[in-house]
């Protein structure tokens, strides 16, 4: 297939695919899915080889957001039966971190729900880091906490965080349809002041909310162009209880054609797995991992992922290995740069962007409360045929509960 062919030779020489090219990935049908699949491998194993890196999300502060992004279980008004609390105190930010730690995670990934920090909760946040980074020798922690005020990156950086994640989710030209409480450009300007600051920018987009796939290109090509070192793709959960819970528009093959396209688009940066796998992709993940180099160990913000430990049986069962705490994520070219803004990095953020700048393709992350948290059944839903809504768990361990964590 000369596309595919193509395709890999421009991602084997970092060389930026056309717009039509990319459009072709996705409407590439199901009969050659296994093709596109196999190219985009190619060029993830030029980069990344088959090490899988593991994130690890502790929610800081769950619920009760103040904006209004239509796919984020934690927005103004959102009935999802989602846990709420408040800030996390260091000790059990950190505790909570070393679970992910033990499981294998190398990157943590410090998540709290609302418009952006005060300055008193970036002191916060700064205390959580250092608690963190003097328990867990050679963790990487990035934060995700909304917009940035002037000058909270450099304190960020200066407490020793790594990386720093805000997701466009989704294209500028649909934007407004999904958030008017800030604008796509706010959210291009955080990702800009976190990279001025020397973070390691990771930034995302979540799929699966009515865009088309124009909309979606329209994404990873401005991802491209403002270069984070990291990429979440997130999928659509569609909590009950947000203005998006009948959106159910994806499936499996859907969903690993996009990875595809981002990674042709984006052949050497750290693409990353993220919210919504479980419930999409299902039985097809391991197929991913083909494309991707980097996933979430166990749970999310609001939902609940696969055991820790059934991810790692994935890895190793797929003939992929955990990506060790001693290895640098990104290519020599890409770390060298990052290491020369100041940044030590290593490889993107935490991604699940939703509203309060988390990632969970399906709530702002940490997210409020409401509605019990079981799905209707799958017949009643419209839509994409095969949706599993049963999968859609809302998580009730971990951070800000009694339980122990999944990881």
């Amino acid at each position: 297939m000369d596309l595919l062919n193509t395709l890999v030779d421009k991602g084997l020489r970092r060389e930026l695919p056309t717009r039509e090219e990319a459009l072709a990935v996705l409407a590439t049908p199901d009969d050659r899915l296994l093709d596109v699949v196999a190219a985009a491998g190619k060029v993830r194993r030029q980069w990344f080889g088959r090490r899988v890196k593991l994130n690890y999300l502790v929610n800081l502060k769950s619920g009760l957001c103040p904006e209004d992004c239509s796919y984020c279980s934690q927005r103004l008004g959102s009935k999802a039966g989602i846990l709420k609390y408040t800030w996390l105190k260091p000790d059990e930010a950190s505790k909570a971190a070393a679970a992910g730690v033990a499981g294998g995670a190398k990157r943590v990934c410090l998540v709290a729900s609302g418009r952006g920090p005060t300055d008193r909760d970036v002191d916060r946040v700064s205390q959580t880091i250092e608690a963190i980074k003097e328990q867990n020798e050679g963790v990487e922690v990035c934060a995700c906490l909304g917009l940035l005020s002037e000058g909270q990156a450099d304190r960020l950086r200066s407490a020793g965080a790594d990386a720093y994640n805000h997701n466009l989710n989704t294209s500028e030209g649909t934007y407004g349809e999904i958030t008017t409480t800030h604008t796509y450009a706010d959210r291009v300007d955080t990702v800009q002041q976190a990279q001025a600051a020397g973070l390691s920018a990771c930034s995302g987009l979540i799929a699966g909310m009515g865009e088309s796939d124009a909309d979606l290109v329209d994404v990873v090509f401005s991802l491209r162009e403002l270069d984070p070192d990291s990429v979440p793709v997130n999928f659509l959960i569609p909590f009950e209880g947000t203005p998006l819970a009948k959106e159910w528009n994806l499936t499996p093959q859907r969903c690993l054609r996009i990875l595809a396209m981002v990674r042709f688009v984006c052949p050497d940066v750290e693409v990353r797995l993220a919210g919504g796998r479980e419930v999409h992709l299902r039985s097809m993940q391991p197929l991913a991992l083909h494309l991707v180099n980097s996933i979430f160990l166990g749970d999310y913000l609001t939902s609940e992922g696969q055991a820790g430990q059934a991810d790692l049986d994935m890895i190793a069962d797929a003939g992929f290995e955990v990506e060790g705490a001693g290895t640098t994520t990104l290519p020599r070219h890409r770390a060298d740069a990052v290491a020369g803004c100041g940044s030590h990095a290593g490889g993107g953020c935490a991604s699940e962007s939703e509203g309060c700048a988390s990632h969970a393709g399906g709530g702002c992350g940490p997210c409020g409360e409401g509605a019990e948290a079981e799905a209707p059944p799958t017949a009643e839903v419209p839509g994409t045929p095969g949706a599993r809504t049963d999968l859609v768990a809302v998580r009730r361990r971990g951070a800000g509960t009694d339980l122990a964590p999944n990881a």
